[in-house]
């Protein structure tokens, strides 16, 4: 497959994900076949030029790449158990959120029936796809994901990661925990502040710019956690990083103190152990053994 050429494909589940990956196939000029439980959902895919499907069979009849972008791993099962026949022979590409267990499980009775498996991991909402900042994670086939390249590009940056078809749901959902941890900071720090009249949108004015600013600590900390040398001069120490104000000032404000406290704790197991003169970087070790 060249960058130029097209390619008939079918794109089972029409959230709002899969309408967006479907609509970006269509724009780029693919040959695209939808389908869904709610046959609504593929109306205005059909006003751009795709092709409705009235049953997941005819969908997977249609062409040799199938998209799956449905619920989650049991709905894969659903879908696809019946229809284990027709895609013997062609190439499934599983962009549905599932664990790395749940993703090699999916490898394996791809490969046992018959089918090309590359599992994916979307680094983007759905508004993102397509544009600039959109990134989708692959493991499994290294065929499948050379032939198909020019067109998973079409989605985003496209990093292909190895046959192992759970690394994808891995690294995906590894990145996903550091937004949610972030997400819960930013909302906790909103929720101290509310009760001295500051609205959430002020909040969110001055936090941006300073978290976006502390990710430029994420090298140093790699590298000391690579190098696996947590007393390396320069560092801030566990000592220094004790959380207790942040949670003092949380309980005057009359907020929860959990997200904050979870953190402390990473600390204080550390800082118990000895290690309290040592880089904040310790933490990593944690979460890395836990008790």
């Amino acid at each position: 497959m060249t960058t130029h050429d097209k390619v008939r494909v079918s794109v089972l589940g029409l959230g709002e994900m899969g309408r967006a990956l479907a609509g970006a196939l269509v724009k780029d000029g693919h040959t695209t076949t939808v389908w869904n439980r709610s046959p609504g959902k593929a109306d205005d895919l059909v006003a751009q030029g795709a092709e409705r499907a009235a049953t997941a069979r005819d969908a997977v009849r249609a062409g040799p790449l199938v998209i799956a972008c449905l619920l989650d791993h049991a709905s894969v099962h659903e879908v696809l158990d019946p229809l284990a026949g027709e895609l013997a022979g062609r190439t499934l590409i599983n962009v549905t959120t599932t664990s790395p267990a749940q993703s090699r499980e999916l490898a394996a009775w791809a490969a046992d029936a018959g089918v090309t498996y590359l599992d994916g991991g979307i680094m983007a909402v759905p508004d993102m796809i397509g544009k600039a900042g959109s990134s989708v994670l692959y493991s499994g086939s290294a065929d499948a994901f050379d032939r198909y390249k020019p067109l998973l590009d079409t989605w985003g940056t496209s990093t292909y990661f190895g046959e192992d078809a759970g690394l994808a749901s891995l690294y995906d959902l590894a990145l996903l925990a550091g937004m949610y941890v972030m997400f819960a900071g930013f909302l906790h720090g909103a929720a101290m502040v509310a009760p001295s009249g500051m609205r959430a949108g002020e909040f969110a004015a001055m936090a941006a710019p300073w978290l976006s600013a502390m990710t430029g600590a994420f090298e140093g900390f790699a590298a000391v956690i690579d190098g696996g040398d947590y007393t390396v001069e320069g560092q801030q120490s566990l000592e220094f990083s004790d959380l207790g104000d942040i949670l003092a000032a949380s309980s005057d404000q009359g907020v929860s103190t959990e997200a904050v406290a979870m953190v402390q704790r990473l600390i204080r197991r550390q800082i118990d152990a000895g290690h309290g003169g040592e880089g904040f970087a310790r933490v990593f070790e944690s979460i890395r053994r836990p008790q």
